[in-house]
């Protein structure tokens, strides 16, 4: 340690002192008792003392002045004087040694006659022995003050010297200590450093990081984007590919529908004469053509737009061909029911024959199959009181057109802005019915009947009235009517359970507002003419596409709609009209009776066995008829129901089946089985959606 290197450096330092160099008698100890002896024992002369009287004085006095030579003199007469003061073993330091030498130097010669202490018995002796004492006290006193000065500036060396080395010692910690606080200052720095870089590489790191994640997540996200893209265009071929498949099968149906006719043209090949083989053997090659294109479809996984294209081609010129075949059929009618006239005139007896070319001038549509046999008991038009009633109610439709036509042809802003407002406030709570809750479904109707009744509604923001118009309360009705109508058309028609909330709706409207009633029939009868039921004959010089839209079908730009969308809408529409007639509104007065109750539905299923059967059509109206209305139906007419159930099952359904193709049996198979499960139970099942008391509840 430096500290020691120092302390050795002290050492050496006194080692060098005045002090440091004296020599001390380290067996003084020993002689203690006779050191204390001598203190403690009696004054004496030493042997010496003569010699001092003897050599000493007399030179004192010859050279001291005449006061001190008397002084002297009764001193050296005191001395003569005996004297009982012993001799002092003691010395004055600065004679000693001259009377060690002269002692030394005279041994031999002569021995001192005294050598044990003598009492001196006279005042001069006694003088010289003070003196001498006194002269050894001054001397020693002397010593002591400077031995002591002496031991004082040594000790004060001595502290100089140690508070020298300890501020030096001081000043090395100090150094020391800053030292340390500087390496431990330089170690913080460095590692603050080290720190702050880490931390910035980190930082580099975590941004890096951060960048590399978001161009991966923007990689992913590209990925999966592109993934679902993939996915949808994947999704939308196929969907289109099933859309242009179901097209196909359903064009494959109506090819097939209308070779039956062609088919079905052969009666009138010997009752007419004519030739119409060439119309068959077109009709048979578009068959094969189009069931062609199916099969190579449905090898190749879904039809090009190319083979839709080519089949509807087909379809087009079969359609031409039933047409060109009509034609000539109604011209070789013509021209027999004139020969027939010519032959009359002849012979009365075959008159008869002059009302068979009205027969076939206006054919039902519903077609027999081919193994079905014709029945007198079954009918194929409506009855005059249905058709009456049918006639009578889109009479008061067409007036309430005309009623507001000023209203709706109105070229004013003002107008127009009304008819808008009003629009919305009829349609836009019908669009909102839903299966939520039944006090939702009150503030819908409330607000329907608020404004049927000419009261202030809001709708849009703006408060809308009937009464802003003189023809305003007729075109509420109309668009309220046509809206339930489209409601079935369209939601009931996805959603099956929607069909009671509306019913419910419309029921409690149609109590209230009769007219309302009165044209939802008129709209529901005009898009859905089976719920009648009413089945519209082909008249000739009738388009086709006009015929179409009486059936039900709708027609844009030349295309009638496909087969499946055209059976839901439908199963729509019969579900909706089938929930009215049982539902009543609950906070309406339960004392009358219901407008349009469930005598109208059963009137309506016993109606429609009474004629022949459709293909398709009946068995799905009849399943969602009965699935929606059985169990009401079951309730009301109990063992009558059941007989009609056994009556549709045993002769009804071979009807059905006999006129339904291989790829129509969906719907008829569905009516068969629900029809025999409920034999079974003895029980029609309520239907799902069905609105029970804790509906109104909520």
């Amino acid at each position: 340690m430096p500290s020691e290197g120092r302390c050795w450096e002290t050492l050496q330092a006194l080692r060098s002192s005045d002090k440091g160099r004296l020599c001390y008698d380290r067996d003084w100890l020993l002689r203690g008792e006779d050191v204390l002896q001598e203190c403690m024992s009696l004054p004496k002369l030493s042997s010496y003392s003569g010699w001092v009287v003897d050599h000493v004085l007399p030179h004192i006095q010859k050279n001291a002045p005449p006061s001190e030579t008397s002084a002297s003199s009764v001193s050296t007469s005191a001395l003569n004087q005996p004297s009982s003061v012993p001799r002092s073993p003691l010395r004055n330091p600065a004679f000693s040694p001259v009377s060690s030498a002269i002692s030394n130097g005279t041994k031999d010669k002569h021995e001192s006659p005294h050598t044990e202490p003598m009492v001196l018995q006279s005042p001069r002796g006694m003088k010289v022995e003070g003196c001498i004492r006194m002269y050894e006290l001054v001397h020693r006193m002397k010593g002591a003050e400077g031995l002591r000065q002496w031991q004082e500036e040594q000790e004060k060396k001595v502290r100089a010297l140690s508070e020298m080395a300890s501020e030096q010692l001081k000043r090395f910690d100090e150094r020391k200590e800053l030292k340390h606080h500087k390496e431990f200052q330089d170690l913080r720095e460095v590692m603050e450093k080290s720190s702050r870089e880490a931390l910035g590489q980190q930082e580099k790191l975590k941004a890096e990081h951060r960048h590399r994640a978001k161009i991966l997540n923007l990689k992913l996200r590209e990925a999966e984007q592109q993934r679902l893209k993939q996915e949808e265009q994947e999704r939308l071929r196929k969907e289109e590919g099933q859309a242009r498949l179901r097209g196909l099968y359903a064009l494959q149906e109506e090819v097939l529908h209308l070779s039956q006719q062609l088919d079905a043209s052969d009666q009138h090949r010997d009752l007419l004469q004519v030739d119409l083989s060439a119309f068959r053997t077109r009709g048979n090659q578009l068959c094969s053509l189009v069931s062609g294109i199916i099969r190579s479809s449905s090898e190749n996984g879904f039809p090009t737009v190319e083979d839709q294209a080519v089949a509807e081609g087909a379809l087009q010129e079969m359609r031409d061909l039933l047409s060109n075949l009509r034609q000539e059929i109604g011209r070789a009618c013509e021209e027999k029911r004139r020969r027939d006239e010519e032959e009359a005139r002849i012979k009365q007896q075959e008159s008869q024959m002059q009302q068979r070319p009205e027969a076939h001038k206006e054919s039902p549509i519903p077609n027999q199959g081919p193994g079905a046999k014709p029945n007198e008991d079954l009918q194929v038009k409506v009855q005059d009181s249905t058709m009456q009633w049918y006639q009578q109610l889109q009479e008061a439709s067409s007036r309430c057109v005309l009623a507001f036509e000023g209203l709706s042809s109105s070229r004013d802003s003002q107008a127009k802005k009304i008819k808008m407002d009003l629009q919305k406030a009829a349609t836009i709570p019908v669009s909102q019915i839903s299966t939520i809750a039944g006090s939702k479904l009150k503030e819908i109707f409330d607000k329907i009947h608020s404004l049927l009744s000419g009261k202030a509604v809001q709708s849009g923001g703006r408060s809308v009235s009937v009464t802003l118009n003189p023809q305003a309360l007729d075109f509420v009705q109309y668009k309220l009517a046509e809206k339930f109508v489209k409601q079935g058309e369209e939601e009931v028609a996805s959603h099956h359970e929607a069909a009671f909330p509306i019913a419910v709706v419309a029921s409690g409207i149609w109590e209230l507002h009769p007219r309302v009633g009165a044209l939802i029939l008129a709209h529901l009868h005009k898009k859905c003419p089976y719920s009648v039921p009413f089945y519209p004959a082909f008249k000739e010089g009738m388009a086709l596409e006009d015929y179409q839209r009486m059936l039900g079908y709708q027609v844009k730009d030349s295309k009638v709609e496909q087969q499946d969308n055209f059976l839901k809408r439908m199963s729509g529409m019969i579900r909706l009209y089938a929930a009215i007639i049982q539902l009543r509104w609950p906070y309406g007065n339960r004392q009358e009776t219901h407008p349009h109750g469930l005598n109208h539905g059963w009137r309506w299923l016993a109606q429609i066995l009474n004629m022949e059967p459709l293909s398709d059509v009946t068995a799905t109206l009849l399943f969602d008829f009965l699935e929606v209305c059985g169990n009401a139906l079951m309730k009301q007419y109990q063992v009558q129901f059941w007989k009609m159930i056994l009556l549709i099952k045993e002769d009804y359904f071979p009807r059905i089946e006999a006129i339904t193709s291989s790829g129509q049996m969906g719907s008829f198979i569905r009516l068969k089985q629900f029809l025999e499960k409920c034999l079974q139970r003895r029980e029609i099942p309520v239907p799902k959606g069905f609105l029970t008391s804790s509906f109104w509840r909520s």
